[in-house]
């Protein structure tokens, strides 16, 4: 999947809110149709975002996280919502590689009902369990996977199963969110997003977080507010200085290549071809954004 680098939450119930997520400075959308829906508003939910996905006429990313696999309604979201304009579904409280196959029927059989080709939508699983998290390799090696999403908000899903006390440091998720990247980036998923930042005038902290967990490795982050957006594209981007200092890295060891050399000195650095690969990387997820 695309590595989007802001994805805002919109609950599904809510029309006019889908169209004005679609409006904001974020990369991609997810249309939620579990925690942030009441029960009776489930269709409705359903509708909006099957509408939403009909209208859609450029090419912004949309997602919809469905309801757990423990709930009446997973099922009818995922056979109503099956769209060939759908990146992904965000897949909520999994506990194992088993919920993700189950899914992956699921989201099959709503293809070839809607006449869509096999494979067409893909899989993020959302790690908000203990038990995701321990099985995060497994998880990821499922059917149709192309992204993950770790978890690590204040007081939400895994705070309670893990049984941390969150701080905006993060000291205490700092091996759950590590874990987390390295089982995607050795799965080779480029989509690696964090959820998220729940201080909503707090735009500094949300600054901090972003720049430390694209330090860590993170792609890009979940919202929940649309001012959040140009901040994370900002930090989960590529600055104009690091583009240039890239691009020049990769034509400065091309240019010694050419000269028979193995590895060049550039702007005080010993780069060589394991550099310019990080630098052609770099350079290819911004383009993707």
């Amino acid at each position: 999947m695309k590595p989007y680098r802001s994805l805002l939450f919109v609950p599904g119930h809510k029309r006019s809110w889908i169209d004005k997520a679609l409006a904001s400075d974020a990369d991609a959308i997810i249309i939620d149709l579990e925690d942030s829906v009441p029960p009776e508003e489930k269709a409705q939910a359903r509708a909006n975002a099957r509408d939403a996905l009909e209208a859609l006429t450029d090419d912004r990313g949309v997602l919809v996280r469905p309801n757990a696999l423990d709930t009446d309604h997973f099922g009818e979201d995922v056979r109503v919502v099956t769209h060939a304009k759908l990146a992904a579904f965000l897949l909520p409280k999994l506990f194992s590689r088993d919920d993700v196959v189950r899914f992956d029927a699921l989201v099959t059989a709503a293809e070839v009902a809607n006449g869509l080709s096999r494979g067409t939508v893909e899989l993020v699983p959302s790690l908000e369990t203990a038990a995701s998290i321990q099985k995060v390799e497994e998880i990821l090696d499922g059917p149709r996977v192309g992204g993950v999403m770790a978890a690590a908000a204040k007081d939400a899903d895994v705070s309670r199963e893990v049984g941390f006390s969150w701080t905006a440091e993060g000291q205490e998720t700092l091996y759950l969110r590590s874990r987390v990247v390295l089982a995607a980036r050795a799965a080779g998923l480029r989509s690696i997003v964090l959820g998220l930042w729940q201080e909503v005038r707090n735009l500094d902290g949300l600054r901090a977080f972003a720049s430390a967990n694209h330090s860590l490795g993170y792609t890009g982050q979940v919202l929940i507010h649309p001012s959040h957006a140009p901040i994370a594209n900002e930090q989960y981007g590529l600055s104009d200085y690091l583009r240039e200092y890239y691009e020049g890295l990769i034509a400065a060891f091309e240019e010694g290549q050419r000269e028979g050399h193995g590895a060049v000195s550039y702007r005080g650095d010993h780069i060589d071809f394991a550099h310019a690969n990080h630098a052609r990387q770099v350079l290819d997820l911004a383009v993707a954004d």
